[in-house]
């Protein structure tokens, strides 16, 4: 709980800088802060004000957020098991499944530890984010250029704290983590906003699909050997007989 708490604030100030972003761009107060309320997704929020900044329409950036968005279809994949929430709470529960709560969720040992700590992030994030945004757009004409005051790298920097530990002990998250980056680095300059980021977590997918079919042998019934029995079907003192082997008595 207390990663969550300490991560949301920490990433939540960065509303700020979407909050100047969008008034910059041209989005009014109340259209910036009805974002973050509704959509809830820093990075898709930032692709589409930097589309309309560009001067793209807003179904252009609207499609480009979109995309970009997706990717939490694949945490709520993995944290379905997890949260396994009901009733209106999973509209909720919905809305709260980003990179930041997703990490903390699936850092924690145990699954009460994991509710809690997705619960945490959530309420803090979402708390801060709102109220950052609100703030950043109120000041747009004073702030200036939100990236001058590095708050743009605030979110990346945090997310990447939290998951350290991970890469350092685990192989298969290391090798997961630098085919997402390999991919998203060499596809960037070559494809639109959001698509390098769906094609990076397609690592993160195969990865976790390799893992879950691991889990499935191991737990299988036809992948054990009876109890006492050696892998060509004899017992340890000799006695029995192979698989394929047949014995008859004349």
């Amino acid at each position: 709980m207390r990663d969550g708490i300490g991560l949301g604030l920490a990433v939540g100030v960065s509303g700020v800088a979407f909050g100047a972003a969008a008034v910059s761009s041209g989005l009014t107060t109340w259209q910036a802060c009805a974002l973050s309320v509704l959509a809830f997704t820093g990075a898709s929020q930032f692709a589409l004000a930097g589309v309309i900044a560009s001067g793209g329409s807003l179904l252009a950036g609207t499609a480009g957020a979109i995309l970009l968005g997706s990717r939490n279809a694949l945490y709520g994949l993995r944290l379905a098991d997890i949260l396994r929430p009901r009733g209106p709470r999973r509209l909720l529960a919905a809305v709260g499944v980003i990179d930041e709560t997703t990490a903390v969720a699936l850092a924690q040992p145990d699954l009460q530890a994991a509710r809690k700590g997705f619960a945490a992030t959530f309420g803090c994030l979402y708390l801060t984010w709102n109220l950052s945004t609100l703030a950043g757009a109120l000041g747009a004409g004073r702030v200036g250029s939100p990236q001058a005051f590095g708050l743009d790298v605030v979110g990346p920097a945090a997310f990447l704290a939290l998951i350290w530990p991970r890469l350092r002990t685990g192989r298969t998250e290391r090798a997961v983590a630098l085919a997402g980056a390999a991919i998203a680095l060499g596809t960037t300059a070559l494809l639109p906003v959001g698509v390098p980021v769906i094609l990076a977590a397609t690592a993160a997918l195969a990865g976790a699909m390799t893992g879950a079919a691991g889990t499935q042998v191991a737990e299988s019934p036809a992948g054990r050997l009876p109890d006492g029995l050696l892998p060509d079907g004899r017992l340890p003192d000799g006695r029995g007989q192979s698989p394929g082997r047949s014995r008859g008595r004349g």
